[in-house]
């Protein structure tokens, strides 16, 4: 006779393979993705466009503090989780960092970049308009990659399977007639150009390993002020083409 003892012993066993199943279709699904960058690069209205509720009011003179969450769907019931961490102001940010590359290490990254013309930023508590010098912000920029560089690279050496990171250069529409046009300002975020921020992405490239981190530089725009030069139509199809990027890293399509 079997021993009843036995089967009772492999029911923990078995229920446990089948929440690593259910666990590991709802990553596929719905895979998790940081949202990193110095606070006013837009990473917030970024997210809220992907996620498919773009904000009507004005823009804020202040960052979060604290990492939001969304969530995107589709009608195919896929979509992704995304996590966007505070900028450089927020005391949160560092605890943020560590949670999404190292706690709970997220399948993707939108790492935020805005040519210089990050939106400047009072601190908490405090309002009112901010003079930002271009060039400032451009090394505000790299020091804020230097930092997420390093712990995307920690945790792309620990995983098992491949990280994807797109560098995502937003405000397009501010750098439309910039010498060489949008496809410049894209190159100089790019592996190779030569650019203090490409060396750094070859950094990472290098410490990470080709294999386990595949990287894209796309442009995008969130916000259009009036009297933009850039129209909505544009600015929708380099959302759609980042959206479709990410499908596409995510094994969506």
């Amino acid at each position: 006779m079997s021993d009843p003892r036995r089967g009772l012993r492999a029911v923990p066993s078995a229920l446990g393979r089948g929440r690593d199943r259910v666990t590991g279709v709802f990553q596929h699904r719905y895979p998790t993705v940081a949202v990193t960058g110095m606070t006013g690069v837009g990473k917030s209205e970024l997210v809220d466009h992907l996620a498919g509720r773009p904000r009507r009011d004005e823009p804020s003179e202040a960052g979060s503090a604290v990492m939001e969450r969304r969530v995107r769907r589709d009608r195919r019931l896929r979509g992704f989780r995304f996590r966007v961490v505070p900028g450089e102001n927020a005391a949160t940010r560092l605890g943020a960092l560590d949670e999404v590359f190292h706690d709970d290490p997220v399948d993707g990254v939108l790492h935020v970049v805005a040519n210089g013309h990050a939106t400047g930023r009072r601190p908490a508590g405090t309002t009112g308009a901010v003079a930002v010098d271009r060039e400032e912000q451009l090394a505000r920029e790299l020091e804020d990659w230097t930092v997420t560089a390093h712990r995307i690279a920690s945790m792309a050496v620990r995983r098992p399977r491949p990280t994807w990171l797109v560098v995502v250069v937003t405000k397009v529409d501010l750098y439309l007639d910039a010498p060489g046009g949008v496809d410049e300002v894209v190159r100089s975020y790019s592996p190779g150009s030569g650019t203090p921020f490409g060396d750094r992405l070859d950094e990472l490239r290098a410490l990470a390993g080709a294999a386990k981190l595949s990287i894209d530089v796309l442009p995008a725009c969130s916000r259009l002020d009036p009297g933009s030069p850039l129209s909505a139509r544009q600015r929708d199809a380099y959302l759609a083409a980042l959206e479709a990027r990410m499908g596409q890293l995510a094994g969506h399509v």
